[in-house]
C-alpha cells in the first residue's frame, strides 16, 4: 500500500492591513480557512491573519508551528510530521508569499526531498509588486536581500551593484530594516551616480503606498521621503 502523505500550501498572506479580498483570490482564502496546521514565521501575526479570513475552527484550536531565522534544522525536520502522517499543512510568512526571502524555503526543499506535494498560492510580492512598478529591466534582475550593515561596506556593495547593473544593464533589487531605511537611501544618494537610477517602493499594496522612480539626480532635488519604520523595497537601475 503507497502511503499517503499530505501536501503543503504556500499561503501568501497580506503586506499589512490592507483588505484581503483586494489581494488574495478567494480560493486561496478557502484553503486557508480549511487547514487545521500551519507552519509560521511568528504566532503573533499568523493569529492575526487566521482571525481575519475566519478560519472554520477556532483560531485557539488550530497548530501553529514556528519556523523563522532561528529555528534549527533539527526543529525544521520535526516539521515534516505531520505531512508524513497525511495531513495537510499551510505554510506562511509574515508578510507575503512564503518562500522567498522567507526561512519557509527550507521545509519546502525538505518536503521535495520526500517526494511531498507542494502547491504555491498566488498572493501579494512586494519584491515582484515594486519591480513591475518601478519601470526598470523586468527580464534581467537580481534579488539581493539585505546589504552590509557596516557604512563602509555598505557603501561599497552599493558601488560593486551599480556597476553590475551598468555592465548588465540588470535591475538590483535590494532591502533594508525599516528603522535602518533613511539611513539606507542617505547612502544611495552619497554614493550613486546621477544618472543612475532609483525606484523607491513603500507601503507596497497598503494606503499610504508610495512607488517612485527618478534618477539619483532627481531625488537630490527634492526632499526625501520618510521611510522611517515602513517596509521598503530598493530598486536600482544604471
Amino acid at each position: 500500500m503507497t502511503q499517503q502523505f499530505g501536501t503543503l500550501y504556500l499561503i501568501p498572506v497580506t503586506l499589512g492591513e490592507d483588505n484581503i479580498t483586494q489581494v488574495l483570490p478567494p480560493d486561496v482564502v478557502k484553503v486557508a480557512q480549511r487547514l487545521d496546521n500551519f507552519v509560521v514565521e511568528s504566532e503573533k501575526s499568523a493569529r492575526h491573519f487566521l482571525s481575519t479570513i475566519k478560519t472554520i475552527r477556532p483560531v485557539r484550536e488550530l497548530t501553529l508551528n514556528l519556523l523563522n531565522e532561528h529555528t534549527e534544522q533539527k526543529d525544521v525536520n520535526a516539521l515534516l510530521a505531520p505531512l508524513l502522517a497525511g495531513k495537510d499543512v499551510g505554510l506562511m510568512s509574515d508578510a507575503g508569499c512564503p518562500g522567498v526571502a522567507d526561512p519557509g524555503a527550507k521545509l519546502v526543499e525538505l518536503a521535495h526531498q520526500k517526494g511531498i506535494r507542494v502547491i504555491p498560492f498566488v498572493g501579494p510580492s512586494s519584491i515582484l509588486l515594486s519591480l513591475m512598478a518601478s519601470g526598470f529591466n523586468g527580464q534581467q534582475f537580481t534579488f539581493l536581500g539585505y546589504l552590509p550593515v557596516d557604512k563602509t561596506q555598505r557603501n561599497q556593495k552599493l558601488k560593486e551593484i551599480e556597476k553590475r547593473s551598468l555592465t548588465n544593464k540588470e535591475t538590483q533589487i535590494f532591502i533594508e530594516t525599516p528603522y535602518r531605511n533613511q539611513h539606507m537611501l542617505e547612502a544611495i544618494m552619497s554614493v550613486c551616480q546621477p544618472n543612475t537610477k532609483l525606484c523607491i517602493a513603500c507601503d507596497v499594496s497598503l494606503t499610504t503606498e508610495l512607488i517612485s522612480s527618478k534618477t539619483i539626480a532627481s531625488w537630490r532635488k527634492s526632499p526625501l521621503p520618510d521611510l522611517h519604520k515602513r517596509p521598503t523595497i530598493f530598486l536600482l537601475l544604471a
